[in-house]
């Protein structure tokens, strides 16, 4: 660590003040000019953009170049770096999406190269793997079966999965998740040091880790060889503000430079960096201190959810006095849940917008709020007084509907038809099968138990078929996973024996940029998707996790999540029909003789 008056600079957010002190004339872009091109066109007191354009710099002397850093960028990342516990850090202008993308295509160099995966990964990971030509092995997360929520792969899972695919470039997994839910990485660290592949994490939400006692561990403290965290998320910087942090001799770090300039604009945004800096800057100077309010706030809003029965949280590991999949919980993220089980969490959602507290996301079952260093115990108040009103009125609401409902059946008994019987009984089955998928929390919406397509028993009489498949151009490469490949496919190494696949490890699936033509795919019923191969992706947002990967079989399960997603109005990126009646699928062909396939 700097000396402590070093680490309280911020040398980026400096050089811009003493950049836009100095009030040069401005002959470069960018065209507002330093902001002259907006003042006089608002009140003063509304004219908040135009001073932000006071430090919009561009690449001039004295403010650097985030691409061949040299002087104030380059110590403001090694600054961060020292903050953090990286050997190198690099700014990030696009998000974690960005160092997502950047990591993915420095170590899966070649087409066909295999990459470890935990199954419900953010979508970037997906397009990094489309952009690398990789073969994914994807493995299923543990899932935590009080809450429903998945966590990250099991270490038995992943020393199998090295075991298999021994070539494989590397183990991309996701902590914490969305949920601020994970456990320990430290024996999935020892493993991949021991096959000397690097560790990759997505921390996105996990930025903060490492920087206060009653916060978890970081990645990097626990062995990780490259973490990407998004800065903007749970700690201070600007929207797109992230980190990419690296440590150890398995990435290679030109290549990931020359990656990061690939993905990244030629003109990244000096406020964006600036507050990456600045963020840094204010963990240095006031260290814990900095988590104090947001933690006291949390705290306040656990004892207060304690108190209204209508709504539960996810508990911190052990409280429910069970063994639970995950062993850590980030203290800012409240997942709460109605517990009578009538409202979904996008319902619950709502209603907490209508009284003015806006969630970080919801899902069929929760709704999840994301506290941080700025959450202050008056915000946890004016929660707690929201919740207390939505709990009231619905109280009152349904009570008013079961006295309706009394009434209406005293004064219409009469006995009642079989096609009113009927109607009656698909009503009940209806609103079971929704109770038992809204109210169990196993329903959460993943992509962890998607499973591949259905394969005979037989290893043998699989691999026959993959490769009468491919013979025949079927399952070509579309914009995901199409190609279910044997390991023996992929260089690995692994025999025709070994090629089932044990529970939780899938076999490698190809991914292309390569698009299927508008003659190779048609749109069908939701309702009659099982069975068929997809050929979109289909993203609940947030998360942004992919429910459905084009080239993926819709099992029966996956199906009735699209419905049930279709009903509670969830909005899915990536689908061709936003309403969900419809899905885009691979067309079936016909062939002398033989049943119809997909193409």
């Amino acid at each position: 660590m700097p000396e402590q008056a070093q680490a309280n600079r911020a040398p980026l957010y400096e050089a811009l003040m003493q950049y836009m002190k100095k009030n040069d004339v401005s002959f470069h872009v960018p065209g507002h000019k330093n902001g002259q091109a907006l003042r006089g066109e608002m009140p003063p007191e509304q004219d908040l953009l135009s001073r932000v354009m006071e430090i919009d710099a561009t690449e001039i002397t004295g403010t650097d170049d985030l691409h061949h850093p040299e002087g104030a960028i380059r110590e403001a990342q090694q600054l961060a770096a020292a903050q953090f516990g990286a050997e190198e850090t690099f700014f990030l202008v696009g998000g974690s999406t960005a160092g997502n993308l950047a990591l993915i295509l420095s170590v899966c160099t070649a087409p066909g190269d295999v990459l470890l995966v935990q199954r419900n990964v953010h979508k970037s990971v997906i397009h990094g793997l489309m952009l690398a030509g990789a073969h994914a092995v994807f493995l299923a997360p543990r899932l935590d079966a009080p809450s429903g929520l998945a966590t990250i792969p099991p270490a038995e899972t992943v020393r199998e999965a090295l075991r298999r695919y021994p070539g494989a470039k590397g183990l991309l997994v996701t902590h914490p998740s969305y949920y601020g839910m994970g456990a320990s990485l430290r024996p999935l660290a020892e493993l991949c040091r021991a096959h000397s592949v690097p560790l990759l994490v997505d921390e996105a939400h996990g930025a903060h880790f490492g920087q206060h006692p009653a916060l978890p561990e970081s990645a990097l403290a626990q062995g990780a060889d490259g973490v990407v965290q998004s800065t903007h998320k749970m700690l201070t910087a600007l929207t797109m503000g992230a980190m990419l942090h690296v440590q150890g001799g398995l990435i290679d770090r030109a290549l990931l430079r020359q990656r990061l300039a690939m993905l990244q604009s030629s003109s990244p945004s000096y406020p964006i960096m600036a507050s990456l800096d600045v963020s840094r800057s204010l963990l240095a100077a006031q260290g814990p201190a900095l988590f104090a309010g947001g933690l006291a706030a949390a705290a306040a809003a656990r004892s207060g959810l304690d108190k209204l029965p209508r709504f539960g949280f996810v508990k911190p590991p052990g409280a429910s006095g069970g063994a639970a999949a995950y062993t850590i919980q980030d203290p800012f993220k409240l997942v709460i849940y109605d517990t009578t089980n009538r409202w979904s969490g996008y319902e619950l959602q709502q209603r907490l917008e209508a009284e003015g507290c806006v969630p970080e996301m919801s899902n069929e079952r929760y709704v999840v709020l994301a506290f941080g260093p700025g959450t202050t115990e008056r915000d946890a108040l004016r929660l707690l007084q929201a919740l207390e009103r939505i709990a009231v009125a619905a109280e009152e609401s349904e009570g008013a509907s079961e006295k309706s409902k009394e009434k209406a059946a005293e004064t219409t008994a009469q006995p009642a038809t079989a096609a009113e019987k009927r109607e009656a009984e698909q009503e009940e089955e209806q609103e079971e099968e929704q109770e038992a998928s809204g109210g169990d929390p196993a329903a959460e919406l993943s992509t962890w138990n998607i499973s591949p397509d259905p394969k005979p028993a037989d290893p043998a009489i699989r691999n026959a078929e993959v490769r009468s498949q491919a013979a025949a151009g079927i399952g070509a490469q579309v914009t995901g996973t199409v190609i279910d490949l044997e390991p023996a496919d992929c260089g690995s190494g692994i025999d025709a024996e070994q090629a089932d696949v044990l529970p939780g490890i899938s076999e490698p699936v190809a991914f292309s940029l390569a698009p299927l033509s508008q003659g190779e795919i048609e749109a069908i019923p939701v309702e009659d998707s099982a069975g068929r191969q997809a050929a979109e992706m289909i993203i609940p947002y947030p998360p942004g996790i992919p429910l459905l990967y084009p080239g993926e079989t819709i099992t029966e399960e996956t199906r009735s999540r699209l419905i049930r997603l279709r009903h509670s109005g969830a909005k899915c990126q990536g689908a061709a029909d936003p309403l969900l009646l419809t899905i885009q699928v691979k067309k079936l062909i016909k062939k002398a003789g033989n049943e119809p396939h997909e193409r």
